[in-house]
């Protein structure tokens, strides 16, 4: 089975970067589409980024679109979240998600792995 571990959470000031990485333990990495979804709290979970087995299909949601850049290494079983102009609105958990193979999710329920989740939080 694979598991996922984020990295790379912290605090950072509005108008920031940070970026984050999910390292996949297991072969199988390579066959399945990769999220990021986050969760603010009191709020629902909520898509974020997602991208197609090579890359080469990637999905934003509206609110991050233009800021954030989700991009995947299969050789290092490995996928980022890159966050520039960061918002305080951007503050959440942020969870990688292992996802469907043949094509890009935006539902959640389309998601059999979780990571544990990286905190990020912006201060204005």
């Amino acid at each position: 089975q694979v598991q996922l571990v984020e990295s790379g959470g912290g605090l950072v000031q509005a108008g920031g970067s940070l970026r984050l990485s999910c390292a996949a333990s297991g072969r199988a990495f390579s066959y399945y589409s990769m999220g990021w979804f986050r969760q603010a709290p009191g709020k629902e979970r909520e898509f974020v980024a997602a991208a197609s087995t090579s890359g080469g299909t990637i999905a934003y949601s509206e609110s991050v679109k233009g800021r954030f850049t989700i991009s995947r290494d299969n050789a290092k079983n490995t996928v980022y979240l890159q966050m520039n102009s960061l918002k305080p609105e951007d503050t959440a958990v942020y969870y990688c998600a292992l996802g469907p193979a043949g094509w890009v999710s935006r539902s959640e329920t389309q998601y059999t792995r979780w990571g544990q989740g990286a905190q990020v939080t912006v201060s204005s």
